[in-house]
């Protein structure tokens, strides 16, 4: 049969050399066949050279089966050295995984990682490629160019077995230098461009917004709001320069209201980049001026008054003050732990929502008879509460201090605390019956209680939700 091929266009084409070789071939051995038929069959010596032919074929057959067995290099079980043909398996996760295998060679890790590798062409490649001998998966990488190298923010997914030192040991060897790690979780999986734009959302419908953008946006950080003019007197901070300080861990912007914005980490330096971001965020809030988001709530009292929670500013001010006047010195001074007659100048400090979130409860013909406090103490969150006298023991300050550990939790907020007077019984009772896990400290008549959030503090968020749902009919008509 004629042999055939194919070209590039995929015609077939004949080779008619090989074919009349072939045929020459054949034609050749049926004449030698003939030849041998008819010495066989009409010569004198025809069957006894038909019975050597066969003796000589089998002594050949015999001696080449022995020389197989004696002198062959075929490994056992029949395995020619041939390679073996591909296991066809089908798209998709595998259904016949080895059900034995451990579930630990799968789990992972999420790492977020920033290292330091020089500026040249191969140093991130270098980079990868360690990572991935370590079996480690780049999910997301930012770069930020210094004066002399990069800062390369990455964030992986590596095997649960492979320890953080093994990893900052595997990027040291790859060229990275001043290696910081630190576990992450499902939300640093969003993209850098989309978690900036969602903070600039957050800040432009809320001024307290600003300070909790800022330590999402820069990771753990100490932040500072300082005004232009403490509340208690004084001189205020050294102006910063409109376009603000960037000095290596710790950087200064100019707040809108006249003050100065600090914003210090201690274990990693910030970069251009992030002072950059920083700095827009800052100059937004500064472009939309004060804010407050709108909404409040009508809620029914034991004794069935209505009051409304929402939330204030200093705009608000002059209500803040004549609720003061109606407060006794003692309610006064078991809020603010001093002199009477100096209470009217924390509120302005208190309600501006650079500090933090200040909620009210007032009556129907608008009168403040409670204020709530949320305030950003740095990393720390402090609460504090100041119901009038006449309307104590009635759940405002509970439900208060609710809706603003809820808050907190919502922020992010790892625990909030509260600082009172061992004596203030409303108070402490009102921070036990946010059922959150609380420590007591006292010092000198002094009591600190701190509440650390988590499940609870979602549920109770969930819980004035929905009571806020339920009446909504009355707060739209209020």
């Amino acid at each position: 049969m004629s042999r055939v091929t194919r070209t590039k266009h995929g015609r077939p084409v004949h080779h008619w050399r090989r074919d009349l070789v072939e045929l020459a071939a054949l034609f050749t051995a049926v004449a030698v066949a003939d030849g041998v038929a008819n010495l066989v069959g009409h010569g004198p010596d025809g069957p006894a050279l038909l019975v050597i032919s066969a003796v000589v074929l089998a002594a050949t057959a015999g001696f080449h089966t022995w020389w197989a067995r004696r002198h062959g290099h075929a490994p056992p079980n029949g395995d020619t050295g041939a390679r073996p043909a591909a296991e066809v398996r089908p798209a998709g996760p595998s259904q016949d995984r080895d059900a034995s295998a451990p579930d630990t060679a799968r789990a992972s890790t999420l790492w977020r990682m920033r290292t330091t590798v020089r500026d040249e062409p191969g140093s991130l490649a270098a980079l990868c490629t360690a990572l991935a001998g370590q079996r480690v998966d780049i999910l997301s990488l930012q770069t930020h160019p210094l004066a002399e190298g990069t800062v390369d923010e990455f964030l992986l997914r590596a095997p649960e077995a492979l320890a953080a030192t093994e990893l900052t040991r595997t990027v040291s060897l790859a060229g990275g230098t001043s290696t910081w790690i630190e576990r992450a979780d499902a939300h640093d999986l969003v993209d850098a461009p989309t978690r900036v734009l969602a903070l600039a959302a957050r800040t432009a419908l809320d001024t307290a917004e600003l300070p909790l953008a800022l330590r999402q946006l820069l990771g753990r950080c100490t932040i500072r709001s300082l005004p232009a003019r403490p509340f208690g007197g004084g001189r205020g901070p050294e102006p910063v320069p409109e376009e603000g300080v960037l000095e290596d861990t710790v950087m200064r912007l100019r707040a809108p209201e006249g003050g100065v914005l600090t914003v210090e980490r201690a274990y990693l330096p910030f970069t251009p980049a992030e002072f950059a971001r920083a700095r827009a965020l800052v100059e937004l809030d500064s472009r939309l001026g004060p804010r407050i988001p709108d909404g409040h709530d009508v809620l029914t009292l034991p004794e069935g008054a209505d009051i409304t929670v929402r939330r204030v500013d200093t705009g608000d001010l002059a209500a803040a003050r004549a609720m003061h006047e109606r407060c006794s010195r003692r309610t006064l001074g078991l809020r603010y732990h001093g002199p009477a007659g100096d209470t009217d100048r924390y509120l302005n400090h208190l309600l501006s929502p650079r500090f933090g979130r200040t909620l009210a409860a007032q009556t129907a013909s608008g009168r403040v008879v409670g204020l709530g406090h949320l305030l950003w103490d740095g990393d720390e969150t402090e609460v504090a509460l100041l119901v009038e006298d006449a309307w104590q023991r009635r759940g405002i300050g509970a439900e208060l201090l609710g809706r603003l550990v809820a808050m907190a939790a919502e922020a992010g907020c790892e625990s909030v605390y509260a600082v009172t007077q061992a004596s203030n019984t409303g108070m402490v009772a009102a921070m036990r019956g946010l059922g959150l896990p609380l420590d007591y400290q006292i010092e000198e008549g002094t009591l600190v209680v701190t509440a650390r959030l988590g499940p609870a503090a979602v549920a109770a968020r969930t819980s004035h939700e929905g009571r806020g749902e339920r009446l909504g009919e009355a707060a739209r008509r209020d």
